[in-house]
């Protein structure tokens, strides 16, 4: 690696239109071949912060003060560097990729852009095998929608790539991938650092993902970094209560334990206290953490904290074991030789599983397995071409319209994509209400107040109550939509990949919550995942799906433990693993 860094921050500074600050005083470097992880809770200005890279402010915002360097050149609102010298990965590659462009000619137009000089057809199929991705005609020739997923992403990074940046900028590349995909786009990232010498900012909420790829981390609450250094050393012993919370609200199937979130919710901007934002949710504060902003100094040859106690901040707990729940209790919902198909295409093979009276089930499998599937024909939103579902021995229609009312209040669901499933035009509090209005009975009083109530659980923070879905951030949104389903008082609630744009702190949260409402209230859960720390810290049982087939099940602790299917050891190969990750870099 080159001494002189390729990306350089000073100083950084954003702020929205008042003057209220956004992001406040970051600074770091980033050499040739290195990778530095910049994480935190949404809001927390790693987004903002990424953005800036690129000389780029959101709307409303404005860079106030502070210099970005990148390739040894000044970054400004100038997009001559973009794609030349630095280029971006989003998190959604449908806003990288133009759905009018085929694959060819996105690479084409970016090297017409800003390297026009290397507009070969040798030049956009390196690009595309660098990404793993076929480069003869017929692939060049499709469109984005004709792509699946992962090939989206990759497509994204070829792109990226193709006009050779010595500088790149990834925004949470891989949330919402399963872990297969996941797995195979972090070992392309790393081969590309590692033999092109691209140096990386990689923003995630996922401190597994970033403990396998990332050299350094940067820890950033309420828009200033708050602890920074190399990360097996962060993530190990952390030197910040911030992210020693973090550590420890982190689902890791290579270490199975009961998560813990942190209390309170994150500084908004310009809410927060005079001297340390994370005063209110620190364990440690004491007067003296008001007073002033503590400044980010070396605690240690090579790390930074902005902790006026750094060194008394405690190791992460032993984890805790969890308890899992026995089998073979009386059924609840019972799935016989289940059939879906999608037109003429069978998606799930003739599947049979039961789950028991507050019991929690995992279901898992890659992209195309048939888990969402099979949890929207136990919802009633997609009609089975053959098989029974029964709930307590009743069997229930395909369609959720020809249940009955207390059979559709028994079974909730959960969506991924909580913009899809919210009212756009109803205030967030009456949309919670609703359910416990409408499928319980109760008065307008009484359904209000139970709202309230479970969005306390979920962690929703008041002031939020009267806006609409569009004023909430994607986190937000998810937990509107949790409180929702719980508001119909249901026995069994179908989880569809809910945690999977969550961060790690309010995860933890929502999964503790998850835990408890099974004890407490009898609700069984149908969890679909593709994150195997989350079904080890919350499932008792698990069913691994492969293509419509039920590949294996057993208890969680069994399967995960001694997997003895070839797929499922695939999965827990490819799975990030906190817990391994820093124990390899040790």
């Amino acid at each position: 690696m080159s001494d002189a860094p390729a990306i350089r921050v000073e100083g950084l500074r954003i702020e929205r239109a008042d003057g209220v600050a956004i992001v406040d005083g970051v600074s770091f470097a980033v050499a040739p071949g290195e990778v530095l992880g910049i994480v935190g809770e949404s809001g927390s200005g790693k987004t903002t912060t990424a953005l800036a890279l690129l000389g780029h402010a959101g709307r409303g915002l404005r860079i106030a003060a502070g210099t970005v360097e990148a390739g040894g050149q000044r970054v400004t609102g100038d997009r001559a560097l973009r794609g030349r010298v630095i280029s971006y990965v989003p998190q959604d590659p449908g806003s990288a990729l133009d759905p009018t462009l085929r694959v060819g000619s996105a690479l084409e137009h970016m090297l017409r852009a800003h390297r026009p000089e290397r507009l070969t057809p040798a030049a956009i199929a390196a690009a595309l095998e660098g990404a793993s991705l076929p480069a003869d005609a017929t692939f060049r020739r499709r469109y984005p929608h004709q792509l699946s997923g992962g090939q989206q992403q990759r497509c994204a990074i070829a792109v990226a790539l193709v006009c050779e940046p010595p500088v790149m900028i990834l925004d949470e590349p891989t949330t919402g991938l399963d872990v297969v995909t996941q797995a195979r786009i972090l070992d392309e990232i790393d081969r590309l650092r590692r033999e092109r010498g691209v140096a990386m900012v990689y923003v995630s909420h996922d401190l597994g993902v970033v403990a396998r790829i990332a050299d350094r981390v940067a820890v950033m609450y309420a828009g200033r970094i708050v602890e920074e250094g190399p990360t097996a050393a962060v993530l190990q012993r952390p030197r910040h209560a911030y992210t020693r919370g973090l550590v420890a609200s982190i689902p890791d199937h290579g270490a199975p334990r009961r998560l813990r979130g942190m209390a309170g919710v994150g500084a908004a901007p310009g809410e927060s206290p005079d001297g340390c934002a994370f005063v209110p949710r620190c364990p440690l504060a004491v007067p003296a953490c008001s007073a002033s902003v503590p400044p980010l100094a070396e605690v240690e040859p090579g790390r930074r904290s902005a902790c006026l106690r750094a060194a008394e901040v405690p190791a992460p707990d032993v984890a805790e074991a969890r308890a899992i729940a026995p089998t073979g209790g009386a059924s609840l919902l019972v799935v016989d030789d289940l059939v879906a198909r999608h037109g003429a295409t069978t998606v799930v093979h003739g599947i049979s599983f039961a789950i028991g009276r507050g019991e929690c089930v995992a279901l898992v499998g890659e992209s195309g397995s048939g888990k969402t599937t099979t949890a929207r024909a136990i919802a009633g939103l997609h009609e089975p071409a053959a098989g029974r579902i029964t709930l307590d021995g009743d069997d229930l229609a395909g369609r959720a319209r020809r249940r009955t009312p207390a059979q559709r209040r028994r079974i909730q669901i959960v969506f991924q994509n909580p913009t899809d499933a919210l009212h756009p035009r109803q205030r967030v509090i009456d949309q919670v209400a609703r359910p416990a209005r409408v499928l319980r009975g109760l008065d307008g009083r009484a359904a209000r107040a139970e709202a309230t109530r479970l969005m306390e659980l979920v962690r929703l923070s008041d002031r939020l109550y009267e806006r609409f879905p569009r004023e909430l951030s994607g986190g937000e949104r998810q937990r509107v939509g949790i409180a929702r389903a719980l508001a119909a008082g249901p026995d069994l609630v179908i989880c569809d990949e809910i945690t999977s744009a969550l961060d790690v702190s309010v995860q933890a949260s929502v999964l503790e919550l998850l835990v408890e409402l099974q004890g407490a209230l009898d609700v069984a859960l149908l969890l679909i995942t593709h994150d195997l720390g989350v079904v080890a810290s919350v499932a008792d049982r698990v069913l691994v799906l492969e293509a419509g087939q039920i590949r294996e099940e057993g208890r969680v602790d069994k399967v995960l433990e001694m997997p003895e299917h070839p797929y499922t050891r695939r999965l827990l190969d490819a799975a990030p693993s906190l817990s391994a990750a820093v124990a390899g870099s040790g």
